[in-house]
């Protein structure tokens, strides 16, 4: 299949100029690894934008499909679009003016910052999801493995695959907030283990706890709810690491990091916090 996720989207700030480019604090997704929601995310300010390839001249197939982009975009309380595009000589052009975009539902022009806002955004659960997953993908890349699929989808099990010593392998990776300490396996999980051991595929659960940096971790946060929320784009830590005796364990060793929109940077193997519940 020819990918012009090799041609416009990631190239086309550059090349198109994108005025706001600067602005664009963080690549959600951008590459062809199932499953296809969507083809290409990124966060704007406090603003979230999910987009799906049209090639206006039919020539290529694209997957993915409408109902997925609005479930991923509705779950994350985004913006669902679509960058129409078409060939132009030998390389992939938006056939729409600006940043290419238009709203997937009303097929109007986005300007994606005119829609930033100083209001603070309370991240989801699907967004919350996705993060956990991202810090298992990292850790794993880091560990040289090679990783098959992946998805954000809190209600989609696994979350992601990879390559393991003797063949794929797959992770159940599950969030919760500050106060909570530790999320729960999965009520099925004794059936997906039993099926995928039938497959000869072994495997992992990694639970991710993700706390405020501005929270005061009080103590009794558990029974007087004083958590300060986690705003989209804010500072965090997070805590993950294998529950014990729930599956075979992965190599992870329980790790405390911040975590900014240049990156996470893993700062102590200790918690500075104590999670309470």
């Amino acid at each position: 299949m020819v990918d012009p996720l090799g041609g416009s989207p990631i190239i086309h700030p550059r090349r198109r100029g994108w005025g706001h480019a600067q602005h664009l604090h963080r690549i959600l997704r951008a590459h062809l690894n199932p499953p296809f929601l969507e083809h290409l995310s990124f966060r704007l300010g406090n603003q979230l934008f999910f987009i799906q390839l049209e090639d206006v001249d039919g020539l290529l197939e694209t997957s993915g499909n409408p109902d997925g982009l609005f479930a991923t975009a509705d779950g994350c309380a985004g913006h669902a679009c679509v960058m129409p595009m078409h060939m132009v000589r030998a390389d992939w052009e938006p056939t729409e003016p600006g940043w290419g975009l238009l709203d997937s539902r009303t097929r109007k022009l986005i300007d994606p910052p005119a829609l930033i806002s100083d209001e603070k955004i309370v991240m989801t659960d699907w967004e919350l999801q996705d993060l956990a997953a991202q810090v298992v993908r990292d850790e794993l890349a880091k560990e040289g493995r090679e990783l098959m699929s992946w998805n954000g989808n809190p209600g989609v099990n696994p979350s992601l695959w990879f390559v393991g010593d003797a063949g794929p392998e797959w992770v159940v990776v599950r969030a919760v907030r500050y106060p909570e300490g530790e999320a729960k396996l999965p009520s099925n999980i004794s059936e997906m283990r039993a099926h995928f051991n039938k497959l000869g595929h072994p495997g992992h659960f990694v639970s991710v706890a993700v706390a405020s940096v501005d929270d005061p971790f009080d103590p009794d946060a558990v029974t007087n709810g004083n958590v300060v929320p986690l705003y989209r784009g804010h500072g965090m830590h997070i805590e993950y690491g294998v529950a014990p005796n729930s599956l075979d364990t992965l190599t992870l060793l329980n790790k405390v990091f911040g975590f900014n929109d240049i990156g996470i940077q893993f700062f102590n193997t200790q918690a500075p916090f104590k999670f309470v519940g």
